[in-house]
């Protein structure tokens, strides 16, 4: 039943000027990317480039899944403060992320880990049917280094941690945006030491060359800082080369490393003992 957009559940705008609403559960059929957009919304900070996506006639389009209605008021808020992401939807359960994801459009999955019907590894099979072109980034109070690389494994280009002094939800969805991935930073120190003690025992096992000894130094320096999540043309940027000229070292890459995305060529690299 569609209802008119005034039905939709009132917004307060408080003195700070951002626009504090009520989050619901559910998502009621009046919801649309224009009855979630605030007029307080802070603009775009001068230095973010045209070229990049979460322009301010064309912000990133977020869609919300955690069970924890506090928690998602919160991102809310953040998500919309901000000019360049626009909260389209959200949901409260597997269930009801099934059909946000099947009924919506957006660019970015911002889902959390453990969902009362089920977790974030349902949600991220399913996006990646539906919307392949979605990126996904997974929220958790948990640092469990085999939970991350599930997640990366199964298609997420982002994890962050709930708990963190340097977690911002909307820096992540604009790194992943722009073909970058986003690791809270003591999740991504742990997983590197995860990966010197992995390489340790993958070196001593190693008989003879693999594929991935081909990378040339310009290709292994470009995956090291891929894996820190820069982005291309933050790579063309301190490599002073362009991002097209990045783009193909990246393609490169994957065909040396037999892999299709960077998450996985980061993974593949990492165990191997490339940096």
């Amino acid at each position: 039943m569609n209802r008119s957009q005034s039905d939709a559940s009132p917004c307060m705008v408080v003195p700070s000027a951002v626009s504090t609403c009520a989050v619901q559960s559910s998502i009621p059929d009046s919801w649309s990317e224009q009855s979630l957009e605030v007029v307080g919304q802070a603009p775009s900070p001068s230095v973010w480039p045209d070229f990049l996506a979460g322009q301010k006639g064309s912000p990133v389009r977020v869609l919300l899944v955690d069970d924890d209605p506090h928690i998602r008021l919160v991102i809310a808020q953040e998500l919309m403060a901000d000019a360049r992401t626009l909260l389209v939807a959200q949901a409260g359960s597997v269930r009801e992320g099934r059909r946000a994801i099947k009924q919506r459009e957006f660019d970015v999955l911002l889902v959390d880990l453990n969902l009362g019907d089920g977790n974030a590894f349902d949600l991220l099979e399913y996006v990646k049917s539906v919307r392949p072109g979605a990126q996904a980034v997974v929220i958790s109070v948990m640092e469990n280094e085999d939970q991350v690389l599930r997640a990366f494994e199964l298609g997420a280009t982002g994890y962050v941690a709930k708990n963190s002094w340097f977690r911002s939800y909307a820096q992540a969805v604009l790194q992943v945006a722009n073909g970058g991935a986003s690791i809270t930073p003591n999740i991504a120190r742990r997983l590197l030491q995860r990966f010197d003690r992995t390489n340790d025992s993958a070196l001593a096992k190693r008989r003879e060359p693999d594929e991935a000894d081909r990378l040339s130094l310009r290709e292994k320096e470009i995956l090291r800082m891929v894996a820190s999540g820069y982005t291309s043309a933050e790579v063309g940027s301190r490599l002073m080369i362009s991002g097209m000229t990045v783009n193909t070292h990246l393609r490169n890459i994957y065909r040396k490393l037999q892999v299709r995305t960077r998450a996985q060529a980061v993974r593949f690299a990492s165990l191997w003992g490339l940096f």
